[in-house]
């Protein structure tokens, strides 16, 4: 399937002609596949279906300038590419259209993704680097539109990185940092935020980056009119095209349809871009999409005929024919003697697919059916198990569902009995579901030996006579070790660069390190979290800072859709061990005190999510993560730089472990459940309420992802028997998933002798000053009074009413 370009400087007109007719060939190979794939799934043996029609040849001629090392950051239309660069087969092709989940048959994504998302194997079955300057390499599809383009400038940077840092091992991943990123794009979607937001990153940035825009002048059935001023993207964009005083974009337009252009447009893109480490911008135009957007709707809705028309003739396969004719490469006859050939072994490769993908269900079928006879003879239901046993061998072509749901309901006529058979069935269920499931549900973390649960704590400690310093001193010592003893470790974001951060965490370091490991970037922080998620995939540790926990909304979208689901959705074959670092909790106003950790905890499993109350907590959490390889957020204090702590003395050295709390204080009569900022006012409350003889214990959450591994917080319980979850989100929040995982997960309810609580800000977002945090979020009078009363409820004689 791989196109081969012939590199020699001089070729006979036969070797060129061997090369242009594989080419053909590849190109109809592709376009069989969409045309058979969309008949699979209009006859329902798949679920949905966006193929790559239409792109073929100018997909080709991009896959003749992609080299080794090289990486993809593209979108659901890439099938031809992938199949010229060896990385997808028929058979691989038709396993992804029928979502096949053993990894062997459908190495994209194990049938996790729709068909048309495309991947390449960055790790080994153990989770391990491959050799990236070895083999050609795909970042893993996602579909939102434009969401692979943050991404993309990530992958590019990294080649920047690679070429410009001294010290940096770079041997499974960049051979003096010539690699290019290459990005694809639909013409409609550079109509997102994140399509221009990257363009204009890229351009600051100066990365090796090439982008194509595939134009078919539509984004489903609204046309470019309404998508594009002018209707045309690099028109729009050509104020971005550099000259010899300024920095900016090569950019180059190109027909779609025209074979020998496009090889010409992509050759001379590579080489700017590789040599010059400039971005590049091909708009490929004219384009067409033979079967519409996708499976769901005909594209004759919406184009008239004219249009039509039009597309048929300049179609690009239909063209590269017509040329391949008229310049005597092939006869008609010739093409339609290998086109026959091509639909047979497209045809054929289905089968082979369809048959490795529905075979070990047929398989799975019959042995439910044989368990459910004998099951039916030894129960007085018999008559009913024996219509579900019908019911399932009727199904000639089975799904997991199919078969587990017909042997689940069968329990339910034999609750009551007790029998072998029974026992066969339950038996049969339980080993199902643990060797199935995995296949849908595994590597959301990472599941190697470097998995950040697994890393040791490793306490902070300190001389006699330590000093007490801002905790900010603590996490710029700490940074200066991490960048000292990590020379891929590089870290970026607004502010973090020049001044050394808002709050002073990176001081002096940029100084030190160099403008490269130690950035500034612009207002951006949906690209910032790309560059590093990029930047992750290809080696390197970046860490990726958002100035505050508000604006991470900016690029929750990337963190949930992309950073999130890397593992999962590769199964485990690539990773982006990303650290995200901002600051939130405990400020004033609207703007920079919100504390939107229900969203993100619910958005972003797959990612750490990390509270420490202090800085020293936080830098051990760095210290962790950067001998892990999982992504993280960690939220550090906001008004906590000021605060002194002591000064350890194994600074770079001491680790907090993830997953684990932290008892701050013991007591007897509640269990007090709380992290970052508010922390500190549920101390401050558990002295007060000392002195009215209530004695709290106080646990540090310190991560909400994961949560409180060890079940510690319900062995509090078991001695306190109550418990209260303070935090500053809003109710429904961080605090209901903190009590959702000690009622739920922990079965806390068992040990419980009051009503669990929960205390949490008012719905609002928090009012300016001082007094509207007072009055917005809970404060050290509202602890203690909540506190009583549950105290009042349990002994009201020791305890009278407050108010």
């Amino acid at each position: 399937m791989k196109t081969n370009p012939n590199t020699k400087t001089e070729i006979t007109f036969e070797d060129f002609k061997t090369e242009v007719i594989n080419d053909y060939k590849l190109a109809v190979t592709s376009r069989e596949c969409s045309l058979l794939g969309r008949r699979e799934v209009l006859t329902g043996k798949a679920k949905f279906g966006i193929f790559g029609d239409g792109k073929e040849v100018p997909q080709i001629a991009w896959a003749k300038a992609f080299e080794n090392g090289d990486f993809r950051s593209g979108y659901y239309r890439d099938q031809t590419f992938m199949m010229a660069i060896g990385e997808l087969t028929i058979e691989q092709f038709f396993a992804g259209l029928y979502a096949n989940t053993d990894l062997s048959e459908e190495p994209m994504s194990a049938g996790r993704q729709m068909g048309g998302h495309f991947a390449t194997h960055s790790l080994d079955e153990n989770g391990n680097w491959k050799n990236l300057t070895e083999q050609k390499n795909s970042s893993a599809d996602i579909s939102p539109t434009a969401g692979q383009m943050p991404r993309l400038l990530g992958l590019a940077q990294a080649s920047k990185i690679y070429r410009n840092v001294e010290g940096i091992d770079t041997t499974n991943f960049s051979k003096e940092g010539n690699e290019i990123a290459w990005g694809t794009i639909g013409n409609a979607s550079t109509s997102e935020g994140l399509f221009f937001e990257t363009i204009n990153a890229a351009g600051v940035l100066q990365v090796p980056m090439v982008i194509s825009i595939w134009d078919d002048e539509y984004g489903i059935s609204v046309h470019a009119r309404h998508q594009t001023t002018k209707e045309n993207i690099s028109e729009i964009l050509k104020g971005f095209q550099r000259d010899k005083d300024t920095n900016g974009y090569e950019i180059f337009r190109v027909n779609g349809w025209n074979y020998a252009e496009l090889i010409d447009t992509y050759q001379r893109a590579a080489k700017v871009a590789r040599k010059e480490h400039v971005p590049v911008m091909i708009h490929v135009q004219a384009l067409t999409q033979p079967q519409g957007h996708s499976t769901s709707g005909s594209h004759e809705r919406y184009k008239n005929k004219e249009r039509l028309a039009w597309e048929a003739e300049y179609d690009c396969n239909a063209q590269m024919r017509q040329w391949m004719i008229d310049n005597n490469i092939a006869t008609d006859e010739e093409l339609s003697t290998l086109e026959k050939e091509i639909k047979k072994a497209v045809r054929d490769g289905k089968k082979a697919a369809w048959s490795a993908f529905i075979n070990p269900m047929k398989a799975e079928k019959t042995e439910v059916v044989s368990l459910l006879e004998s099951l039916e003879k030894s129960s007085s239901n018999g008559v009913f198990i024996s219509k579900l046993k019908n019911d399932l061998n009727a199904i000639d072509e089975p799904i997991r569902k199919d078969i587990l749901s017909t042997a689940r309901k069968a329990l339910r006529y034999v609750i009551s009995e007790t029998s072998n058979e029974k026992i066969a069935l339950q038996d049969w269920i339980d080993n199902y579901i643990e060797k199935i499931q995995p296949k849908y549900s595994s590597h959301l973390y990472s599941e190697s030996e470097s998995k950040a649960e697994y890393q040791s704590e490793v306490l902070p400690t300190y001389n006699a006579d330590a000093t007490e310093v801002d905790g900010r001193v603590i996490l710029r010592d700490n940074f200066e070790a991490i960048f000292n003893n990590y020379p891929e470790a590089l870290v970026f974001g607004e502010d973090a660069g020049h001044i050394g951060d808002v709050n002073q965490g990176l001081e002096g370091l940029q100084e030190k390190f160099g403008e490269l490991r130690v950035s500034d970037t612009g207002i951006r922080e949906a690209t910032i979290l790309g560059q590093g998620i990029g930047m992750a995939m290809r080696g390197l540790r970046p860490i990726a800072e958002i100035q505050y926990l508000d604006y991470i909304l900016y690029a929750l979208q990337i963190m949930s859709d992309d950073l999130a689901t890397v593992q999962y959705r590769t199964k485990g074959r690539q990773k982006a061990p990303l650290i995200v670092r901002t600051r939130g909790h405990r400020l004033e106003g609207i703007w920079h005190s919100g504390s939107q950790m229900g969203g993100i905890l619910n958005l972003i499993r797959g990612i750490h999510v990390l509270v420490p109350r202090n800085m020293t907590k936080a830098a051990g959490f760095y210290n962790t993560l950067l001998e892990s390889d999982e992504p993280a957020l960690i939220v550090e204090c906001l008004n906590g730089y000021r605060l002194k702590e002591k000064m350890p003395n194994n600074i770079g050295k001491f680790k907090t472990p993830i997953g684990v709390v932290e008892t701050i204080k013991e007591g007897e009569d509640i269990t007090l459940v709380s992290y970052g900022s508010t922390l500190r006012l549920v101390e401050q409350a558990a002295k007060e309420l000392l002195e009215v003889g209530i004695d709290v214990e106080i646990i540090d959450v310190q991560s909400l992802l994961p949560f409180d591994l060890n079940h510690d917080i319900v062995k509090s319980i078991a001695k306190t028997n109550r418990v209260m979850v303070i935090d500053e989100d809003v109710k429904g929040g961080a605090s209901a998933y903190i009590l959702d995982q000690i009622l739920n997960e922990q079965n806390a309810y068992q040990y419980l002798d009051s009503q669990p609580k929960t205390l949490a800000a008012k719905p609002h977002r928090p009012a300016y000053g001082t007094d509207g945090d007072y009055f917005s979020k809970p404060s050290i009078e509202d602890i203690f009074e909540a506190v009583y009363d549950v105290m009042h409820e349990t002994n009201p004689n020791d305890f009278p009413k407050l108010r």
